[in-house]
């Protein structure tokens, strides 16, 4: 374990360093902008930060300077239900989550920001709290890796009230999960929650996915399993039908995962595994400075 908490490091706090941190800092602003000092005037300066009365009493221009106030609470929301297992590239989707969450807590880091998280099946599984310092950023990063659930099942909704109450000021919270978690009638089972909570804090979701979800080969007859609920059943992926029938169920709940999410203005991005995660992340950061 210490091995991979390593590994993981080395990997995710270079391409924070190298890539991420800069465009971090300018997706996620600061509280605002607060007074530093003032200086004598210099050509160029907006004359809208002039101190006058500095200026009066020195009998010579000066400026007010502004510096950003830039600290802020990180929150990573860490879906750690039974789908996390599943992988038919080179990673599992826990490992795509456990590197991109990294990327994010020390990105955080390097902007001086606290980072915390929250890993949630269809329960709050863990909360450890938002601190500062490397020690804390590696037990973060060795829970990734090798958490350990109590349950299987996935309840969004569940994660979002745990963060409402826990977190009394605003904070900046990620979202790492593959977002299945609908009703009977194929609506969010989440969208209260994130009502209420994204009017507190700033969220942003990450969905997770393989692209075996998304659509199935002809491969013949396939025993499937339900990670989370244990279902088990015999699929024949070599009809069209069936095939089909898959994909177009799958269309519709990325389509109604993607209203919801849009209906309250939340920022996401979409990562399949074995897909290069960085390029992903920047066009994210992008959209959002």
């Amino acid at each position: 374990m210490l091995k991979k908490v390593r590994k993981i490091e080395i990997k995710t706090r270079a391409l924070s360093h190298q890539i991420f941190a800069g465009e971090y800092h300018s997706a996620f602003k600061g509280r605002g902008m607060a007074f530093s000092e003032v200086r004598e005037y210099q050509y160029g300066d907006d004359v809208r930060s002039m101190d006058w009365n500095v200026t009066a009493r020195l009998r010579s221009p000066y400026i007010k300077v502004y510096e950003e106030e830039r600290e802020l609470t990180v929150v990573l929301l860490v879906d750690v239900s039974g789908s996390r297992y599943f992988g038919t590239t080179n990673e599992l989707k826990r490992d795509l989550a456990a590197e991109i969450a990294a990327v994010l807590a020390f990105s955080a880091s390097i902007n001086n920001d606290k980072v915390g998280a929250l890993f949630f099946s269809d329960r709050v599984e863990e909360f450890i709290p938002p601190k500062k310092g490397r020690s804390h950023l590696l037990r973060i990063i060795s829970e990734l890796l090798d958490f350990k659930p109590q349950s299987q099942g996935t309840d969004i909704g569940e994660a979002l009230r745990y963060l409402t109450n826990a977190m009394k000021r605003h904070c900046t919270a990620f979202l790492l999960s593959d977002m299945m978690d609908f009703d009977s009638e194929m609506r969010p089972r989440y969208e209260d929650a994130l009502k209420i909570a994204c009017n507190r804090h700033d969220i942003s979701a990450i969905n997770i996915y393989d692209p075996r979800e998304r659509e199935i080969p002809d491969v013949g007859l396939v025993h499937v399993a339900d990670a989370e609920n244990g279902e088990q059943a015999w699929v024949d992926t070599s009809s069209r039908k069936v095939r089909e029938s898959y994909e177009k169920w799958n269309a519709e709940a990325n389509a109604v995962t993607k209203q919801v999410l849009n209906k309250y203005r939340i920022d996401t991005v979409s990562i399949s595994t074995g897909e290069d995660y960085v390029k992903g992340l920047i066009t994210f950061f992008n959209r959002r400075g």
